[in-house]
């Protein structure tokens, strides 16, 4: 099974998106300049559908397959 976070780190980062802070438990908070909004991270990803979703939040077209 594929873990996911640090390649959806390494895509919110390139795409312009900053860490904020850590949020509760095992979560961190990310910044998307793109929309504008907030993203809950969290840092044990291993679903490519969470990963997806994550992406489809903060405004960046990149998928998961």
């Amino acid at each position: 099974m594929s873990e996911y976070e640090k390649m959806v780190r390494d895509i919110l980062s390139l795409n312009g998106c900053v860490f904020v802070r850590r949020g509760k438990g095992d979560h961190d908070i990310w910044y998307s300049p793109l929309t504008k909004r907030h993203i809950t991270v969290d840092s044990k990803i291993k679903s490519r559908h969470t990963a997806n979703a994550i992406m489809k939040q903060s405004g960046i077209a990149h998928r998961f397959r």
